[in-house]
């Protein structure tokens, strides 16, 4: 069985006539003329899986994490203007005591952890806010989705970390890269692989994972460099370790 790019199908000249595209692409192999895609070995795949899906949760969580700040901020409740975190140990704290039925902003404050309570005055003006009960009940719900969202985002990295021993070299080296963390090194070997005898140079890797300029010229002159439709995952793993080291 080869799996080839329809893209390539396409590029190949000589159809003259109005064949089906099944006698064409039958014919077309009978030849030599179709080259086969780059098919990540099994463990490469299912690793990409959990790592996609983590990628969606953490997106969601982080979806869930903005309506909470958004809920708050329109009772009136500056919490990021003193803590970057909302969901941090101190925000999570003064978030549930609210939906408890405790909305008295110096005792809300006091709830503040370690450095944080440095910034008890801050906190005390930033929490003075009318919170009505349709606020409480969207924290309420907001909390009560986000908790799984965390348990299910643990279970996939707990499973990651379980199959990753195989390619625990080259996550190693991956996260020497300045701005590279251990999440994101997971992503880069499940997205591009361990095995860079694949790609006979840098530019052949950016052009498979559809990272490279397009080159549509006619008569000379250069009409478009954007790049073609690609992989949606890979692209964003990518473009967010680019941001990240800064290349």
């Amino acid at each position: 069985m080869l799996l080839v790019n329809p893209q390539h199908i396409k590029q190949v000249p000589g159809r003259k006539t109005d064949v089906k595209d099944c006698q064409w692409i039958a014919q077309l192999l009978q030849h030599g003329l179709l080259r086969g895609s780059f098919v990540p070995p099994k463990s490469i795949r299912e690793l990409r899986a959990l790592t996609r899906q983590r990628s969606q949760l953490v997106a969601e969580k982080a979806a869930v994490a903005n309506r909470i700040q958004k809920t708050l901020e329109d009772a009136n409740i500056k919490f990021n203007s003193v803590a970057s975190d909302v969901l941090g140990v101190s925000g999570r704290a003064m978030i549930r005591v609210p939906i408890a039925g405790q909305e008295d902003s110096d005792e809300l404050a006091e709830l503040a952890r370690q450095r944080l309570r440095r910034k008890l005055p801050a906190f005390r003006t930033a929490l003075q806010g009318p919170i009505t009960e349709h606020h409480l009940f969207m924290l309420r719900m907001l909390m009560i989705q986000l908790d799984p969202l965390e348990g299910l985002i643990a279970g996939f990295s707990a499973r990651i970390e379980a199959v990753m021993p195989p390619f625990a070299a080259a996550v190693e080296r991956l996260t020497t890269i300045p701005g590279v963390d251990q999440r994101m090194a997971e992503s880069l070997v499940a997205e591009i692989g361990s095995d860079m005898e694949r790609y006979p140079r840098a530019d052949h890797l950016a052009s498979w994972a559809v990272m490279s300029p397009g080159n549509d010229q006619s008569v000379g002159k250069r009409r478009s460099g954007r790049t073609t439709k690609g992989d949606r995952w890979r692209r964003q793993t990518l473009t967010q370790v680019a941001g990240e080291t800064g290349t």
